[in-house]
Formats: structure tokens, C-alpha cells, sequence
């Protein structure tokens, strides 16, 4: 083992589609190993809602722009001696590489640990690839490295259309996809030369329709090579892997092309030199034994998190382990404790991951797959057949299955479902089942039409059969039905009984789920591991203790408006039960996040977040008491269900969740302690709302109660606007007055003796932005100390009269000096993680303290108030969602943040948060302004055939710039859609970048002056 003193970690940033929470488990993972090792480990990201970021994971942590310079200084300042860059996504990859181009690591003799940088040029770089893969004789796809668009025509005349555009250095296919004509070749190559940090992409043949599959491989520097996971996408190639959805293991090839591939792989890995996890992906020729190499990952990956999760695997941590020198037969898996990590697993099981789309958010928008990715997130679950595992996995996902597809596709015109089959998006599975159900689609047409393998199609086809063919009076066939994953719901729903027969029936037939470990080993070897899956075959695993316990219930997926930060919340849940002497049971699906890592709860279960399966891990522990207000939205909308079940939960009631949620209940608890608030009503039905909007007038907001990320909500300024959004309104629904004032934000503690306000945030942008979306600067830069003071008084007075203790949000909006309350959300929030952080103070810890029921002691009476400022910006990934509209308003469209640090309130790191952005500030400075945003800067106007290659900043408001604001992101500028954020823009250029300090010193400085 090489002696390594200081090591640098490079994270990867905010969550992007493409890069999302797994980086965040496995640079965990990689931190606490470097420690364990011995190592003071150093941890740059720029994300505040992670554990990664988290004090308790790392010896300095550096909250910072993802750029060359902040790296530069880090590493100045620090003198690590290594560096680790393979655990932080593409982000990482690219920043290390910068790093090494600009002589730095030479400069402060910093030398990288396990894989080398021309290992991952070799991954990385598509000609480099493609010439490394010849010399292995490997079968590549025809195909070309371009760098221009004259070299894309030549390759056309060569092979014709159609071709796939793949884009290096970037991240979820950014910038790439399949192109059916010369024209659309041409479009997609320029965006990818645009999205490539070296201006490169290789453009090949299409090979769509070919299987794909993944192996996820890991070596060591001696050459030991293990196989710990393959997996196969149910759709063919053509759909990016990170939106289809996935099987582990392989489930329809031959053993022969098994063994193939496998060899491979270890000659890949071999001959590049990689140390640590690395992730191959093949295309199999749907009829032959033959196959192509599509892509090498010399990185943990999207694919990395998944495979240790489904398989036990902890491959982070290993291959942390195999970078410092280690060897794959000296090290020991830690699930089994007695096997060594060179033995692969083996699974018992099938596990299967559907991803998450954000499309509901944004009616209109292109649903269609390709290479470029989409998903926001996935959900996984395990199961004994695979109609077991897609069936779980489908509800984790908060898939409607009414009982088997989403109820429109039952009225839905054939036509209408062959479209989306035909079209390739999310729904196509889905549509597929309907037509089979049907019969308006036979097997063969599905085959011919998608190219989907025939056991996949056969699988789909046994739910319909298992439908059809269901007998509540027989055993088998209710045994067999709970076998391929059906619910009691959907059983009650196919023979239209009431939910309680069908469960008195299974109880009377003694059909209960049991629970198996995840083992690694296919039960060879014994394991302590508490890791646990449930399925309907088999006998339980479970004995439950008798000690005293709490369940906390994760947020799920990684959805818009429900991120990393409810993993964050979850982790520091569960360390605060055990330092509190509980003993904590994990219930979660999310593959990406720390929460589902084994190490981190006493007992962990992966099951989808619906009452039914949470309840059967409550009876199988038996455990009465659960958490939910660190679990997101998912979390607290099973509340009601879980206390009518006789459930404690812990902090609050289900009636106190329900009176903060229902928008009428909410507005009477206001009323009642006197707090101004918006004047508006729920509404039943049109003649409701039309007598409403006569009263209070335009502008309007719409909100529907309950939602996720402002799903639903709409600012409307014209009745023309109301006429347009009519047809689609869902009653009840509240029509409130719009009061375009300036919004706060708190997070509170409270252990109803005390209430804590840690620190106020300032909204950047005016109210009717969503809070996700917007600019936030703690501690305000233009609140006066007494307004200040005005909003922690009336948080503390909702605190005192609310059933709850715990941590809640509060959303304020001000104008002509009246403090209104917008919303409370009674549940940790988006920014409690962000919070936390800025102030130094253990949150979490105060706030679980208090929902069990303990005077939490440490509890401040009054805020702090900080000499320096913070700011959250937000991070958008609507490049990727074609149809979806940049302009920001009441739905929240970013998918994470990042946070940075001054001393003033002004932060040029908003706009240069990543080595992309600070490269197009540094090489720009053209301004366009479009339709009405002349006073808001002195810049070019916006012409129908502008181009914003060379522009720094689009400024927009009009809702008929929308193709505009798309282009103008497409070709990297910044757009600004809202007059607060641009004033902000133009005041931080003068500013010079903050210096880098470690979180410690930043939270240290607190003065506490009232």
C-alpha cells in the first residue's frame, strides 16, 4: 500500500440529469475509506445539500465553484500530496485533466490516485477510444472523430444516415443523439462540438436496435479483475441507459456471449491500466453472436451506485481501497465479513431500476427517448421474477398502475398508444401493456416494431394473462399474482372488491411477504449484513429485535423539487436515532443515495414508499413508531394512512400534515392567530372560481394542495390565460391574490417550548419564482434588522400554536412593509441541509431530538446573525428537456444548487459555478436584450435570427422568445428571465471571485450579535 499523507477529493458539483446523487454515495464512500486508511482527506464540491459536503465526512471540506482556479488555490493552500477524481462524475474527470494541462499538479507535486489521466483520455477521448479498442481488436461501430462540420459531410458520403453523434467529455449524452437525415446530422453535430469541452465528437453508424448491456468491472494494479455486476436495458440501443429501464442480471442472452463479454471486459480494463470501478457498455446484434463496444467508463459510475446496490457490493469503497495500493484478495467484503472482495457476487434475485422523468412538471413538453438523457432519477427494487421486481419498481417510481397502466390509456384511442410506442418515450411500456390488454397489439407486431427482446415482451404479456386469469377464491392464483408483484389494491381494482377482502383472503390463505438479505454470495456464505428485500416466495429473514426502534421513511427517487438535500435530511436522521439509543430502520428506493447504503442504518430496506409495502416492513420489524418529515413530500402524503393504521408518528399528526397542506385548513390556522396572509379561497367548481376572480381581480395565482415543485401552479395576468388553463383544471384548486413583493424563507426547530429561527433567507428574485428556483442570500443583504425581527417573531408564534415539533419551513412574502406567510411546510425542507451548513449548528440533530419528544437544551432562543453572506444559486438542466421553457415562475425547473460564500452579499460565483460557465464569463461579454428588458442592462437587441454563440447573457421576459431562450441556452449563454436576478448580474461584474476557505472557517467566524 503506497504511502498517501493528504488527499484531495473532487466531488461533482451540483445535481445535473446525467450526474445526480450517485457521485454523492460513492465520494462518501471514498472519503470515509481515505479516512479510515489513515489519510487527511480534503473535499472540494460545490453542493450544499449533500452528505459529501457534510463537516462529519471529510477533515476540510470546500464548498466551492467546480472551477480551475478555486481547485488551483485549494490545492495551493492544502499541499495534498494525492489527488482522487474518479468518484466526482465527469465534473471530476475534467476538472483533474485542467488541472494537469495548466502544470498544477506538476507545479505542487500532487500525484492522482488509481487510475491514470491517460487512462481516462482513453476512455474519455473518442479518437483516443477508438484507436485503443483497434489495437485490441476490439469491434467498434463505423465511425469518425470530427472537430468540424466539413468532416461530418465526409462521413456522411462514407456511411450515409442514420448516424449517432457522441459528444466527448460531457456528461448523460450531452449534446448527442441519433440522427435519421443529413439535416438533423448536422443540427446535432454543431451542438455537440458546442457541448464538448474539447470541441469533439465522434459521429458513428447507427447500430439502434442492437441489445445493450453494462459490466461493471473492478481491478486491481496487479491485474486481479472481477466481474461485480452485468445488467441488460429492456429498451434496445438508441434510448440512453440512465432512461431505460434496467435488469441486473443479464437476462436474455446466451451463456456463450455471456462468457464473451466478460472476457472482454477484463481485456479492456486490463489493457487501459484502470484502477478501481470501471463500466463497459456493449451492443449485442439481436440475432447473432456478435456485438460492438459502444463505451468505456474508467470511472465509478450511474451504473456503479446501481450494481452495489443491487448487489451488495460496495464498490466506492473498494475501489477506493484498490487506488491506494490494495489488492482485491487482501481486502475483505464487508457484507459477509468473511469472504475476500476478489469473490463476485452472486445474485438470487432479479433487480430491476425505472427511471424518474420530470415531464408532469411541464405539460407540452418532448417526451421522446434518445441517447441524450433525460431521467431525473430511478427508483429500484428486487423481486424472485422479473414481473416481481419491474412491478415494484414501476410504484417506487410513483408510476400509476390503475391496475396495470395509468388510467387515460384505458379511454386513449389505439392510435394514440402506438404513438407513444412508436415514438419511443417514457410511457412506451406502459402503452405496450394497454395495447396487449387490449388486443389491439400481438407479440410479434410489439417485437418487429421496438426491437425489444421477446422475454421481456413475454413478461409483459404474463400481467396481462395473470390479470385476466386471477381467482381470489383460489390460493395458487392469488399466491402466483403476489409472485409477479401485484398489490392487494391492484388485486382488489382487477376483481373490483374492496381492498379489505382481498387482504382478509390473503390473510385467511397465511400469504404474507417475506424478507430476504442481500447477501452478495446466493446464500453460499453467511452474512451479517441487515440489508432486505421483500418478495412473496421463500422464507423471511427477519427476526426482529426487542429493542426500542424508529423507521424513517426516505424521499424516494430524485425528482424536481425533491433532491438529495431529503437524503441528507434522512442520513442525520437515523445518526441522531442511534446516538439517542433507538435502533433505526431505513425504508427507501432511491439506488444513488447514502441513505441506501447498508452502513448507514441498523436495518435497511429497499422497498417503493407506498403504504402497502411500507406496512408489511413495519409488521416484519415490528415497529410502531415512523418518521416521515425528513422523507420529502413522499414521506408525509403516507402520514394519514400510517396513523389510521394505529402508526405513531413521531413529532407530529396526520391532522397538523393535512392542516398545513390543504390550502383552506391552512388559511383558517392563519386567520386564527391573526398573521396577515394572501386574500384568496379554495374553490369547488368554475362558478366558484369565476365569483373569485371577479373579487380579487388580475394578476392570480392557481394552486392545487399537496403538490411537489409547484406542480400545478400557475401566475395568470389576463383572463385569456385563465380560458387557456380551464380545460385542464383539477378541482378543488385555491385562487389566491398575486403580490409581487420580496420573499423570505426560514427553516425552524421546534420542541414547542422553544421555536428556533437559525438564519432568514432573501429571495433574489420577486415572489411568484418557486423558492427552488430562485436566488437565495442568508443572511439578508435589504432586510432591516426590525423586519427581520418581525419575521422571527411570527415564525416563533406558528411554532408555539402548531402540534408539531421537529423541523418546519415557512415561505414569507413582503410588500409596503406587511409581512405576509405564503406557506409552512410542515416537514425538513429544501434548504434545512443548506442551513445547517452555513450556520455551523447540528439542525438535524435538534430537530429529531424534538420529534421524539426530548427539550432539546442546546436549542438558541434568537438567530444568529453571521459577519459574511451565503448564497444558493440554482442549477438548471433544461438544455436537456427539449420543450421545456427556461423562463422561470411559480413550477420549479432547477434540479439542484450550489452555494457560495462572500462577505458582501454579492457573489460572482452565482453566474461561474462550474469550469464551463467561468470559461464562457471569461471568453464573452456580448448582452442581448430581448422584448422589455431594455432597463436591464445596455445590450444588443434580440433579433429573429440572432445567434448567441458569441453572447455572455440573453435577457427575456416575453413568452413569444421562448425558442430564442432555447437557443440561447443551446449554444452556452446565460438567460435571465427575471429583472431582480439581471440587476444582480450586472452588479457582481465588477467584483473580484471570493478567496477559498475551508467550510470550518467560514462557520467559526460567527459573531453573535443581536
Amino acid at each position: 500500500m503506497q504511502e498517501v499523507k493528504k488527499v484531495l477529493v473532487i466531488g461533482s458539483g451540483p445535481i445535473v440529469i446525467g450526474q445526480a446523487a450517485e457521485f454523492d454515495y460513492s465520494g462518501t464512500q471514498a472519503c470515509q475509506t481515505l479516512r479510515e486508511a489513515g489519510c487527511e482527506v480534503m473535499l472540494m464540491n460545490s453542493n450544499p445539500a449533500t452528505i459529501m459536503t457534510d463537516p462529519s465526512t471529510a477533515d476540510h471540506i470546500y464548498i466551492e465553484a467546480m472551477t480551475l482556479e478555486k481547485a488551483t488555490a485549494i490545492i495551493k493552500r492544502e499541499r495534498p500530496t494525492h489527488l482522487l477524481a474518479t468518484v466526482g462524475g465527469q465534473t471530476a474527470l475534467n476538472l483533474a485533466l485542467s488541472l494537469e494541462e495548466a502544470g498544477v499538479l506538476d507545479q505542487y507535486q500532487v500525484k492522482l490516485l488509481g487510475t491514470s489521466l491517460e487512462t481516462i483520455r482513453d476512455g474519455e477521448d473518442r479518437e483516443r477510444f477508438k484507436q485503443r479498442m483497434l489495437e485490441l481488436d476490439q469491434p467498434l461501430p463505423i465511425s469518425q472523430t470530427i472537430e468540424t462540420l466539413e468532416e461530418l459531410e465526409g462521413f456522411m458520403e462514407k456511411a450515409g444516415v442514420p448516424l449517432v453523434v457522441r459528444p466527448a467529455f460531457t456528461l448523460g449524452g450531452t449534446g448527442g443523439g441519433i440522427a435519421q437525415t443529413k439535416e438533423e446530422a448536422r443540427k446535432l453535430a454543431a451542438n455537440g462540438l458546442q457541448a464538448s469541452p474539447i470541441s469533439q465528437c465522434l459521429v458513428e453508424a447507427s447500430i439502434a436496435g442492437y441489445k445493450e448491456v453494462e459490466y461493471e468491472v473492478m481491478r486491481d494494479a496487479f491485474d486481479t479483475t472481477i466481474i461485480v455486476c452485468n445488467m441488460e436495458n429492456i429498451d434496445p440501443v438508441g434510448v440512453h441507459t440512465g432512461d431505460s429501464v434496467v435488469f441486473a442480471p443479464i437476462q436474455s442472452i446466451s451463456d456463450k456471449m455471456n462468457q464473451i463479454l466478460r472476457t472482454a471486459s477484463r481485456e479492456i480494463v486490463s489493457a487501459l491500466g484502470v484502477v478501481g470501478g470501471c463500466n463497459i457498455q456493449f451492443a449485442i446484434h439481436p440475432t447473432e453472436q456478435t456485438y460492438y463496444v459502444i463505451e468505456v467508463n474508467p470511472r465509478v459510475s450511474r451504473s456503479s451506485a446501481l450494481a452495489s446496490k443491487a448487489t451488495g457490493y460496495p464498490i466506492a469503497k473498494l475501489a477506493t481501497r484498490l487506488a491506494l495500493g490494495e489488492r482485491l484478495d487482501d481486502c475483505i467484503n464487508p457484507v459477509t465479513k468473511e469472504t475476500m472482495a476478489s469473490f463476485e457476487p452472486v445474485l438470487d434475485y432479479v433487480t430491476a431500476k425505472v427511471p424518474c422523468f420530470p415531464f408532469d412538471l411541464f405539460p407540452g413538453s418532448d417526451r421522446s427517448l434518445g441517447t441524450q438523457m433525460k431521467a431525473t432519477g430511478e427508483s429500484m427494487a428486487m423481486g424472485k421474477t422479473l414481473e416481481e421486481a419491474l412491478q415494484k419498481a414501476w410504484r417506487g417510481a410513483g408510476i400509476e398502475q390503475a391496475p396495470l397502466y395509468p388510467n387515460w390509456m384505458k379511454q386513449a384511442d389505439t392510435e394514440v398508444l402506438w404513438q407513444e410506442v412508436n415514438q419511443i418515450t417514457d410511457r412506451r411500456l406502459l402503452a405496450m401493456l394497454a395495447l396487449l390488454d387490449r388486443k389491439a397489439a400481438t407479440h410479434e407486431e410489439l417485437a418487429e416494431k421496438t426491437q425489444i427482446q421477446s422475454l421481456f415482451l413475454t413478461t409483459l404479456e404474463t400481467l396481462i394473462l395473470m390479470q385476466e386469469s386471477l381467482d381470489l377464491e383460489s390460493k395458487e392464483s392469488l399466491q402466483q399474482a403476489k409472485g409477479f408483484g401485484f398489490t392487494d389494491q391492484q388485486i382488489a381494482q382487477i376483481t373490483d372488491v374492496p381492498l379489505e377482502v382481498v387482504q382478509q383472503q390473503r390473510n385467511t390463505f397465511l400469504i404474507q411477504p417475506s424478507f430476504q438479505m442481500i447477501d452478495t454470495c446466493g446464500a453460499e456464505f453467511s452474512s451479517l449484513t441487515p440489508y432486505f428485500y421483500g418478495s412473496w416466495s421463500g422464507r423471511t429473514e427477519v427476526t426482529p429485535s426487542s429493542r426500542k426502534k424508529v423507521a424513517v421513511l426516505g424521499a424516494g427517487p430524485i425528482r424536481i423539487g425533491q433532491g438529495i438535500e431529503f437524503d441528507y435530511c434522512s442520513v442525520h436522521a437515523v445518526r441522531a436515532l442511534q446516538k439517542a439509543g433507538y435502533e433505526t430502520i431505513m425504508i427507501n428506493n432511491n439506488p444513488e443515495t447514502v441513505s441506501t447504503d447498508f452502513e448507514v442504518a441498523d436495518r435497511l430496506y429497499v422497498e417503493p414508499l407506498t403504504i402497502e409495502d411500507v406496512v408489511h416492513v413495519l409488521e416484519a420489524e415490528q415497529c410502531r413508531q415512523v418518521l416521515v418529515q425528513f422523507g420529502g413530500q413522499t414521506a408525509i402524503t403516507l402520514a394519514a394512512e400510517l396513523e389510521e393504521l394505529g402508526y405513531q408518528l413521531l413529532g407530529t399528526t396526520a391532522d397538523t400534515i393535512d392542516e398545513m397542506e390543504d390550502r383552506d385548513r391552512f388559511y383558517q390556522f392563519l386567520d386564527r392567530l391573526q398573521i396577515d396572509r394572501i386574500l384568496g379561497q379554495e374553490v369547488s367548481n368554475e362558478e366558484e372560481l369565476t365569483a373569485i376572480v371577479k373579487e380579487l381581480g388580475y394578476p392570480l395565482m392557481i394552486r392545487p394542495s399537496y403538490v411537489i415543485g409547484g406542480k400545478g401552479m400557475h401566475r395568470l395576468t389576463t383572463a385569456t390565460d385563465l380560458e387557456k388553463l380551464l380545460p385542464e383544471m383539477v378541482f378543488p384548486i385555491l385562487v389566491d391574490a398575486y403580490i409581487e413583493g420580496h420573499e423570505f424563507e426560514v427553516d425552524c426547530i421546534s420542541d414547542k417550548t422553544t421555536t428556533y429561527v437559525p438564519v432568514i433567507m432573501e429571495q433574489i428574485e420577486a415572489a411568484g419564482v418557486h423558492s427552488g428556483d430562485s436566488t437565495m442570500i442568508l443572511p439578508p443583504v435589504s432586510a432591516l434588522a426590525s423586519l427581520q425581527d418581525e419575521i422571527e417573531q411570527i415564525a416563533q408564534t406558528i411554532g408555539q400554536h402548531l402540534d408539531y415539533q421537529g423541523a418546519f419551513n415557512i415561505q414569507f412574502v413582503v410588500k409596503d412593509q406587511t409581512v405576509y406567510v405564503l406557506e409552512i411546510n410542515p416537514r425538513a425542507s429544501r434548504t434545512l441541509p443548506i442551513v445547517s451548513k452555513v450556520t455551523g449548528q447540528p439542525l438535524l440533530e435538534w430537530a429529531v431530538q424534538a420529534a421524539i419528544g426530548m427539550k432539546v437544551e442546546a436549542l438558541p432562543a434568537n438567530r444568529l446573525t453571521l459577519p459574511f453572506h451565503a448564497v444558493k444559486t440554482p442549477v438548471f438542466s433544461t438544455l436537456k428537456l427539449r420543450g421545456v421553457d427556461p423562463m422561470t415562475g411559480p413550477v420549479m425547473r432547477s434540479t439542484g444548487e450550489t452555494l457560495q460564500w462572500t462577505e458582501a452579499g454579492l457573489a460572482k460565483e452565482r453566474f461561474v459555478f462550474d469550469q464551463t460557465t467561468k470559461t464562457a464569463m471569461a471568453k464573452r461579454t456580448l448582452r442581448i436584450c430581448g422584448a422589455g428588458t431594455d432597463a436591464w442592462s445596455e445590450g444588443a437587441a434580440v433579433q429573429p435570427d440572432t445567434e448567441f454563440d458569441t453572447c455572455l447573457v440573453f435577457f427575456s421576459k416575453s413568452e413569444s422568445e421562448r425558442e430564442q431562450r432555447e437557443k440561447a441556452l443551446a449554444q452556452g449563454a446565460i438567460v435571465i428571465t427575471e429583472e431582480h436576478l439581471a440587476q444582480y448580474f450586472e452588479s457582481v461584474q465588477t467584483i473580484p471571485m471570493c478567496t477559498v476557505k475551508p467550510l470550518s472557517e467560514w462557520t467559526t467566524q460567527k459573531e453573535r450579535i443581536q
